[in-house]
């Protein structure tokens, strides 16, 4: 055992590396998630039939006949949002403490990755109970897709199978999420902890190299332990309390009202709401996407690397723009909602300047407006401006999500809490 424990930690560790306030055990339970839900994945494919015509009947067989059959559903259901949850968390933590620069550059893209994976894990389990809920949500999240210019409509057939959501896909999902990305997300969880390994383990500031390494057995195992045994008994307390939810068999022919895609791409869809779909479906999101990839890449100082928010002025940065983007996605929906449509407001423009680049144009300069007058005083350095910008795109996406998933009702019309 004690051999086995030394490929995933060394013999001894930094004191002031193990101290939980560092990393919270976020990519550690993680991985735990990751294993459960290969475990408990196993378990419900002795039971699941991946067919139209049976996948409904073989839950709900899994759900009343088999022992414990709920609780397992429930298990897979909840440890696979806490994992996505928890890998969002972890990577804000990365990137947080900078331990995304230098020798750490690559392990962040395999960071990216991982979360992609864990993304798309859940979005093709989603689909597999083949209710209503279901069905309509990868309807939906599909469409999506359909705005990629060019190849959009080709790429969403290629993906589901034809032009509709089908028994096809319902194969081709079950493929992918119970062999193929649990094997690759397995693979790159071992050789992403390998990696972290070798750049010399979590990330600490320079003044804490010097405080006393202390063995790994037990001051690290025994809380990774602790850690463990509190999410496993999170995840129970859930998959007790709240079932996974089972609307009835999927309907073609009926759609739900409000339709609305899996929660992690409500974000998306809310958008959509907003802004040309040209823009909303592709160009934000791949220019999101291009930016977290180059995060890496710029050059930086060595200075701050290992403290939270990298200094006093990242700290207050960041508070600041937490509440600036809070402030101007909700403002931007509200006006968008209630008070002018640009498109409707000037119809003889293309829908592309008015509903796309027009508003993506003031959304620009509110930024540049908040950068002259307040953060450009602050003087930050490079990587605090950084900073400053991925935080402004992580709120406002958070607002979006939130948005979508609980104020968006019948129709997709906007509810506000106290009409609920």
């Amino acid at each position: 055992m004690g051999s086995i424990l030394l490929h995933v930690h060394p013999s001894k560790v930094n004191e002031a590396s193990i101290k939980f306030s560092r990393t919270f055990g976020l990519g550690g339970m993680a991985a735990l998630l990751v294993v459960v839900q290969i475990l408990t994945g196993i378990l419900l494919r002795f039971y699941y039939v991946a067919s139209p015509a049976e996948a409904y009947n073989s839950i709900l067989f899994l759900k009343n006949q088999v022992l414990f059959g709920q609780l397992i559903r429930n298990i897979h259901h909840w440890s696979g949002v806490f994992l996505l949850l928890l890998a969002f968390l972890h990577l804000l933590r990365v990137f947080f403490t900078g331990a995304y620069r230098n020798k750490r550059k690559i392990n962040w893209l395999f960071g990216l990755i991982l979360l992609v994976l864990i993304v798309f894990s859940n979005f093709t389990g989603y689909l597999l109970p083949w209710d209503q809920l279901a069905y309509w949500a990868i309807t939906v999240g599909t469409t999506i897709i359909r705005y990629i210019p060019l190849f959009g409509d080709s790429l969403r057939a290629l993906i589901i199978g034809g032009k509709e959501v089908n028994g096809g896909t319902l194969q081709t999902f079950y493929t992918f999420h119970t062999a193929v990305l649990p094997f690759l997300l397995l693979i790159l969880v071992i050789y992403h902890f390998w990696r972290v390994r070798k750049a010399g383990g979590v990330l600490i500031p320079d003044e804490d190299e010097k405080v006393e390494k202390v063995p790994v057995m037990p001051n690290l195992v025994y809380k990774e332990f602790v850690v463990a045994l509190v999410l496993i008994a999170v995840v129970l307390v859930f998959a007790t309390l709240f079932n996974a939810p089972l609307h009835e068999k999927a309907n073609p022919a009926f759609s739900m009202n409000p339709t609305k895609s899996p929660w992690y791409f409500a974000g998306i869809q809310e958008l959509l709401m907003h802004f040309h779909p040209f823009f909303a479906a592709f160009i934000i999101p791949v220019g999101v996407m291009v930016f977290f990839v180059w995060i890496p890449f710029l050059k930086y100082g060595e200075e701050n690397m290992g403290n939270w928010f990298l200094s006093l002025k990242g700290r207050s940065s960041v508070k600041s723009t937490v509440i600036f983007a809070a402030v101007i996605t909700v403002a931007g929906i509200l006006f968008s909602q209630y008070v002018v449509n640009l498109e409707i407001l000037m119809p003889k423009m293309p829908a592309l300047i008015s509903n796309g680049i027009l508003p993506l144009a003031i959304l620009v300069l509110v930024m540049a407006a908040y950068y002259t007058f307040y953060i450009k005083r602050l003087a930050l350095t490079k990587a605090e401006l950084v900073q400053v910008l991925f935080v402004f795109i992580i709120v406002s996406f958070v607002v979006l999500t939130l948005v979508g998933i609980f104020l968006r009702g019948k129709d997709m019309e906007l509810t506000m809490p106290w009409k609920l």
